[in-house]
């Protein structure tokens, strides 16, 4: 018999251990079967076979129900309710079965190191004890019950309280005959007793489309892959020496669908992989599209990590997604967001009534910038959560790779902080060690496990040996954002013609430290909104000069030391600052100026591709050599990009008005070097003039060029 204390705390909620009084247990004669099913007014329990074994009576006014059952051996027991209009409710009794988890996976859990948690935790269809259901799993350590809620329990946290793994603060119930499509979320009562409101699954695979914040219970991927190639080619790759021109896209304001509604994943690959292909980028890199509640966030303030948003259809169309790009030869890299999170109620913010994910203390905790929570690295289960999440996508979706954002704000504990609002680490100093070692953690884990999939930092500052290895003492990084590269080159082009010769180190200084990291160039989304207008309209002068420098300012990059990344509309040159309330300006593809912008970026992907010595070491100070650094009162800069084995290929930029004929320049050596991009060119919108296609040196490399207004060459050696 249970003690009044036992059934107080079954009917009001409070019971953190439901697997002791609930179900089927042996009696002096016997099994006696205990349900709680609030409103019922009478219950009968079947085998699965469906025979009777036993009538429940009730033995609580709330609905506590139990009865002795006519059952030789303990096994789940299915429940007919009926209530007072006289319906009935049949249910299998999920405190009929055992528990899913096992001792090793508390041990790994609780030690920091399960590299499997994504097939652990969340919801995850099985069948069990012979029964078919849904296995549901949730860390919540200071919580004094937790229950799932849904449609199968009526959102009655009474009905669905979970069995508590003590060791390790996790919760799990396996529930019998809830499938693949089921909403659900915890009712959580917190350590002070206080019921929270219902949080949204941190593991959930699949969420309902906002504003409704309910997690799913996803089907099992079942996608046949057809990527072999594709990932086989970049296991084997070293990805510094490979061309990787990124085409970054927010996949919301891309194009939109006829309606002006957002289009599903399989639309976008039909529309979004092919231009992408055609315009010769190698990789896609999508704006974080983990589960988020606010569109104009763009994905940043993610609350699902590990569910692809609701907003473009449900996970099979993003695994087609990602697929159908592979099949194409494109990569896909994703957005992370491992810095930050926002505090939505139904979102992980003290998720079980005490600061869990995030930190306690406000000066460590709240990032003021974004008004969000900062997670807490030092946590061992807090970083294994995000670690796996690095993992799961690479897993589960086959991405090549995350680009992590805001890697700065995780670096250093004063970041956006005045005196005062932050606390000094163990050493007195202003790095964040646990953000550190999540760091290298995380990128460890991923390179270890696949191969082939890189990671980018966006890291803003000097942090030394962001790309360096972690058993040499950097973070880890495939690739970090060349973030000096962007300032300075807008700062130099947004000035009048006549003032550049002033400030020629805005572009020399970077090749000082053009090998220190193993970088990408990007022009990305950051730089046209804000009130920052497009690339177009940052440009000095006139409309004919804002193209012609915009366009020599591409052909510079795509020859500048550096993986290329730039940001959808650019390529077109888009005039209007970004929305992500509205698709991209394509109509300017009427215009010739606009068409030659995108012809020319075509051209230098295909170009930058088919040439090694503009992407074989771009990483290596051994693949760049100046050719001319110091002609600042001309405006021209000039260097050679070689690599070995192949042809070397000359970069000539030139930033001011004037049409030079003749131009006295030593090239790296003797004999016919071919024109083999000139962003002047008639077919791009520019003025045509040029070197007819070659250029001839004498035997010491010196050569009369003509230089065309605004432009940058490429000549290439022909021997």
């Amino acid at each position: 018999m249970l003690t009044p204390e036992q059934v107080e705390r079954l009917v009001s909620g409070r019971d953190d251990d439901p697997f002791a009084t609930l179900g089927v247990h042996p009696a002096e004669k016997g099994y006696v079967a205990r349900a709680l099913l609030p409103e019922a007014v009478s219950v009968a329990a079947e085998t699965l076979a469906g025979k009777p074994v036993g009538e429940l009576k009730l033995i609580h006014p709330d609905g506590l129900f139990a009865g002795q059952v006519a059952i030789r051996k303990r096994q789940p027991l299915r429940y007919v309710a009926t209530y007072g209009d006289g319906g009935s409710y049949a249910l299998l009794d999920p405190y009929s079965f055992g528990p899913v988890l096992g001792p090793l996976d508390d041990y790994f859990l609780a030690e920091g190191s399960h590299l499997r948690l994504f097939d652990k935790m969340g919801a995850h269809i099985m069948t069990h004890e012979g029964v078919a259901g849904t296995h549901f799993a949730v860390w919540a350590p200071d919580a004094q019950r937790v229950s799932v809620v849904g449609d199968f329990n009526r959102w009655d946290g009474r009905r669905g309280p979970m069995r508590r793994r003590a060791d390790v603060g996790v919760w799990e119930i396996f529930v019998p005959e809830v499938g693949a499509g089921t909403p659900y979320k915890y009712e959580i009562v917190g350590a002070d007793g206080v019921v929270l409101p219902l949080k949204a699954d941190p593991f959930a695979f699949q969420s309902e489309l906002r504003p409704s914040t309910a997690s799913i219970v996803a089907a099992p991927l079942e996608h046949v892959w057809g990527d072999d190639r594709h990932r086989d080619y970049w296991r084997q790759a070293d990805a510094r020496r490979q061309p990787m021109s990124i085409y970054e896209v927010h996949a919301g304001s891309w194009q939109r669908a006829e309606d002006g509604g957002f289009l599903d994943w399989d639309e976008l690959a039909r529309r979004l992989i092919p231009y992408v292909v055609g315009m010769g980028f190698t990789h896609i890199e999508l704006l974080p599209i983990s589960e988020h509640p606010y569109d104009p966030s763009w994905g940043y303030q993610t609350l699902g990590l590990y569910a692809p948003t609701a907003r473009f259809g449900d996970p099979a169309g993003f695994a087609r997604f990602v697929d159908g790009a592979h099949r194409a030869g494109l990569g896909v890299l994703l957005d992370w967001v491992p810095a930050h999170f926002p505090t939505d109620e139904h979102g992980l913010a003290r998720f079980d009534g005490t600061a869990l994910y995030e930190h306690a203390d406000p000066r460590k905790g709240f990032h003021p910038d974004w008004n969000t929570a900062i997670y807490n690295f030092g946590r061992r289960e807090v970083s294994q959560f995000l670690v796996n999440n690095a993992l799961f996508w690479a897993e589960r979706y086959h991405v090549d790779g995350l680009r992590v954002d805001a890697v700065a704000s995780m670096l250093y504990l004063d970041y956006s902080r005045k005196a005062g609002e932050w606390i000094p680490n163990a050493h007195g100093g202003r790095e964040n060690v646990e953000a550190v070692a999540f760091l290298q953690q995380m990128n460890k884990a991923l390179y270890g496990q696949h191969p082939g999939v890189v990671t980018i930092a966006e890291e803003s500052t000097s942090w030394p040996a962001v790309s360096a290895p972690v058993h040499s003492g950097g973070l880890g990084f495939g690739f970090k954002w060349n973030m000096g590269f962007m300032h300075d080159t807008l700062r130099y082009l947004a000035r009048d013609p006549v003032h550049r010769a002033h400030h020629h180190d805005d572009i020399t200084f970077g090749l000082v430290y053009a090998f220190s990291e193993n970088f990408v160039l990007p022009l990305s989304h950051d730089e046209v909104v804000h009130g920052k207008g497009s690339l177009l309209t940052k440009m000095a002068g006139d409309d004919w000069q804002k193209f012609a420098t915009l366009r020599a300012y591409y052909a510079f990059m795509w020859g500048y030391p550096g993986k290329k990344l730039l940001f959808m509309g650019q390529e077109f040159a888009q005039r209007r600052e970004w929305s992500e309330a509205r698709a991209l300006d394509w109509e300017l593809l009427d215009s010739d100026a606009h068409v030659g912008v995108q012809r020319l970026v075509a051209d230098l992907n295909r170009v930058y591709r088919s040439r090694p010595a503009l992407h074989a070491r771009d990483c290596e100070p051994e693949g760049f050599e100046w050719v001319l650094a110091d002609a600042a009162a001309d405006s021209i800069f000039a260097w050679v990009r070689r690599a070995p084995g192949t042809r070397p290929v000359v970069v000539v930029s030139h930033f001011t008005p004037l049409l030079r004929h003749g131009y006295r320049l030593r090239l790296p050596s003797g004999g016919r070097w071919r024109e083999i991009v000139n962003s002047d060119a008639a077919d791009y919108g520019g003025s045509g003039a040029g070197n007819l296609g070659v250029v001839e040196a004498d035997e010491e490399g010196w050569a009369n060029i003509t230089i065309p207004p605004f432009a940058t060459l490429l000549l290439e050696l022909d021997y």
